[in-house]
């Protein structure tokens, strides 16, 4: 979901029906109608990972429509599991022709686009140095030695030594990341890094393997959603977004696990986007059941289908009117899903949006029977009361004012950690 006050551009941007690329791991490529069912490779857990989106302009400015040429591309996240090995899984599932990695490394951040010293690995590709995703596909580097701990941060950098084309990209980060001319893959410093940018560009997870004690199983956990998965209106470069509290808050239980973030702003769970990414069904096999490691999906979407046609949104139109029982439809095809993955799948209820930009009488009755449903119908295997437990006791249809990122409709800092506390972690 995004919010109005929010937006620093406007584009009109109608449902598109998109259609999912092909996968590539190594050198195996997979047909697109292969793709959703492809399982997860043993003994790997993804670590960290971000749903991959069409070049857009957005609310920021971006380099996804220009792309990169003669470039070198730094980006920094933070790891929820740790080992003795990494690889990264690029993604130029919305390319329009191929993507050439000339080189790429992975390390420890430092401090900004500085990492540590001795800890720079170059990454391979079936051994080889660089290599060419071709459009529509992802892909997976080989195994690099590289010692991570969970809850630490690192660098990925990226050689884009030739024209790019328009960029696959995630497009809110909520963390920076750094351009710089030339080849800059083995610095260790920050200084020719003079460009930055709030999104991530080709990188699509990071995963892990060893290391940890024990063996890689299936307890991931992904956080499946919109802008309030995203983390919309967090602490940039601060890892404040509610996937980063429910990461921390499980390590502080002693039950450490890898949490990962499939939030994209503005993600409907009916109808697509050219802003705001696929619609749920699209994506789900692709950007949460095929990951690495995944036993658990916690799902919050469903307030940009209903709160989009109450307001004028200029980034999609026409908005349709969406009832409960499409809404309620809609995610019993995420719980279909999930069980025929065998993957635990917790529902959750909307947020308080009273006041915001998406809130209206419909909206209000949809919201309703929607959390009703997840709270009563027992179809969830689990469920977490959001709307509960951020709501203002006064004004229950609001969130309240020490939850507030002050549009009425996105938590702040604080808020992002009371959704964490929601979770019942037994529920996991």
């Amino acid at each position: 979901m995004i919010s109005r006050a929010r937006m620093t551009a406007v584009a009109t941007a109608a449902a598109l029906a998109l259609t999912a690329g092909s996968v590539l791991t190594g050198a195996h490529a997979m047909s697109p109608a292969d793709s959703p069912a492809k399982k997860p490779e043993a003994g790997w857990s993804a670590a960290w990972a971000a749903a991959p989106q069409r070049p857009s302009t957005g609310f920021k400015a971006n380099w996804s429509e220009a792309g990169f040429d003669g470039q070198t591309l730094r980006q920094v996240v933070r790891v929820t599991e740790g080992g003795d090995r990494a690889r990264i899984r690029l993604s130029n599932r919305y390319g329009a022709s191929p993507l050439r990695i000339e080189s790429a490394t992975v390390a420890r951040t430092k401090k900004g686009a500085a990492v540590e010293k001795d800890s720079v690995r170059r990454l391979t590709f079936d051994g080889k140095g660089s290599v060419t995703i071709p459009a529509g596909a992802d892909l997976a580097s080989d195994a690099a030695g590289l010692r991570v701990a969970p809850l630490e941060s690192v660098t990925v950098t990226l050689h884009l030594a030739k024209t790019t084309g328009p960029a696959t990209f995630h497009a809110q980060s909520f963390a920076t990341s750094y351009r710089a001319d030339g080849d800059h893959t083995a610095d260790t410093g920050a200084k020719a890094f003079g460009e930055t940018s709030e999104s991530w560009y080709y990188l699509a997870g990071v995963d892990v393997s060893g290391g940890s004690g024990r063996a890689a199983g299936r307890d991931g956990v992904v956080l499946f959603g919109d802008s309030i998965t995203d983390g919309f209106a967090s602490s940039t470069d601060r890892n404040r977004r509610w996937s980063d509290a429910l990461a921390e808050r499980l390590a502080k239980a002693d039950d450490r696990r890898p949490v990962l973030n499939a939030g994209i702003g503005g993600n409907m769970v009916l109808n697509d986007s050219a802003w705001y990414g696929e619609r749920s069904a699209n994506r789900f096999a692709r950007d949460a059941l095929n990951l690495p490691g995944v036993g658990t999906v916690v799902v919050l979407e469903g307030v940009n289908d209903i709160g989009f046609y109450e307001g004028e949104h200029p980034t999609y139109k026409p908005a349709p009117r969406i009832t409960a029982r499409q809404l309620i439809n809609g995610h019993r095809r995420l719980i279909r899903e999930a069980r025929a993955e065998g993957v635990r799948i917790v529902g959750a209820t909307l947020l308080p949006f009273g006041g915001s930009d998406h809130y209206g009488k419909h909206a209000a009755a949809v919201s309703d029977a929607f959390n009703t449903w997840v709270r009563t119908s027992g179809e969830y295997d689990a469920y977490v009361d959001f709307d509960k437990a951020l709501a203002d006791p006064d004004r229950p249809e609001r969130i309240a004012r020490a939850y507030d990122s002050g549009d009425h409709l996105h938590p702040n800092d604080a808020g992002y950690r009371a959704m964490a506390r929601a979770v019942d972690l037994k529920s996991l």
